[in-house]
């Protein structure tokens, strides 16, 4: 069926005004304004007043659930199709954290290919917080270049207590090998690093880059935001070339302990001096969302959303920040780092991921390769177990 979206303020994301979009087949057929279509399978509909953008690209969720911080009770859940859909989400990248003995890479690969099926695009990390790095095959480079989903290793913790101290030496070793494996199978090949809140932040990426052949480039930190600190580091990091990712799932006990709220964290980097294409934002959705004081002791544990991906837009947008400024750092910054193919973007040839908003910015439709998952703010695709 060809889908034809008329006179709808589209974005792709950079402002485009005023366009019709045609797709059909999963991909962007044409943009143009008043475009002449005929077709019996034909479905127009009346974008007035609306506005188009790419469908949210998350470069960090926890599709399989994730914690278990404070004991086996404290394991969260997995995630479910409609938590991403209805908020716009269309292609998020999977990952293990803390826990990588009673989460396995085999089910993190099995629940991508099950979200899949249900209608998202979904890609996987190879690894998880702990060194040496644990693979699907027995090899990082084999991972990368065997299985489709896989397009780098993460989310590898670094100055955090959790992770596990890794050296300058053994790092270099782990992205040498993601990076040769991304070469040879056309992927990103990019290391996801997990920043912890501790003294050494992200010093050791520096140390990498300055010591061995490896660029700065190879690694891309996440939780930027998660203080003062951290942020003043990231920035640093941003500034040298390489990009950053700011957490948009928080609650109250991580804020009262200094996490940065994300529109302060973009407003400080861009008056740092950080350019807008190299920050981008991830849900950390499904995580647990722990609070450790100064022993290491559990304090509180959330969990993580992946709505709170578009929720951030918003925010970003009613803090008066425009559209077209914070939209790529929730769609084609993220894409571009990870070499993800028509995704986060609305142009001929890309993937038909698409959502229209209201003139509230309130989600009305969703489309995944072409396929609609929402419709008049309801999901017309749940997942099988809800």
């Amino acid at each position: 069926m060809l889908t034809l979206i008329r006179n709808v303020d589209l974005y792709s994301p950079e402002p485009l005004g005023r366009q019709d979009v045609l797709f059909a087949a999963g991909k962007v057929l044409a943009i143009g304004q008043a475009l002449a279509v005929t077709a019996p399978d034909l479905q127009e509909i009346d974008g007035s007043g609306m506005t188009l953008i790419p469908g949210l690209v998350d470069p960090l969720a926890h599709i399989t659930g994730g914690g278990g911080e404070g004991g086996f009770h404290t394991r969260t859940p997995a995630m479910q199709l409609t938590e991403a859909s209805m908020y716009g989400v269309t292609t998020l990248v999977g990952a293990l954290g803390t826990d990588s003995v009673s989460r396995t890479l085999e089910e993190l690969l099995a629940k991508a290919r099950g979200l899949s099926e249900e209608g998202l695009n979904v890609y996987c990390y190879t690894g998880s917080y702990s060194y040496p790095v644990k693979t699907l095959t027995g090899d990082v480079e084999r991972d990368l270049l065997l299985i489709n989903e896989v397009i780098g290793v993460g989310e590898i913790a670094i100055a955090d207590h959790r992770g596990s101290q890794v050296t300058v030496a053994e790092l270099a070793r782990v992205a040498a090998q993601c990076r040769v494996g991304g070469m040879l199978s056309g992927k990103a090949g990019i290391v996801f690093v997990h920043v912890g809140d501790g003294k050494s932040r992200l010093q050791l990426l520096h140390d990498v880059a300055e010591q061995t052949d490896i660029p700065l480039t190879q690694f891309y930190p996440t939780h930027i935001n998660r203080s003062a600190q951290v942020l003043e580091a990231g920035i640093a990091f941003a500034k040298a070339g390489g990009m950053i990712d700011f957490t948009t799932s928080t609650n109250e006990s991580c804020l009262a302990s200094g996490e940065v709220p994300v529109v302060d964290a973009i407003r400080q980097a861009i008056e740092a001096g950080v350019s807008p294409d190299r920050i981008s934002l991830s849900s950390d959705g499904n995580a647990s969302l722990p609070v450790f004081n100064e022993r290491g002791e559990l304090i509180s544990l959330e969990v993580g959303r992946v709505g709170s991906l578009f929720e951030t837009l918003i925010a970003c947008v009613d803090a008066r920040m425009p559209l077209s400024l914070v939209l790529p750092m929730v769609t084609s910054n993220a894409a571009r780092t990870l070499k993800l193919k028509g995704k986060g973007i609305v142009a001929v040839g890309a993937d038909a991921d698409l959502v229209l908003l209201d003139e509230q910015l309130r989600i009305q439709s969703v489309w995944s390769r072409g396929r609609q998952l929402v419709a008049q703010r309801e999901p017309l695709v749940t997942g099988y177990f809800g």
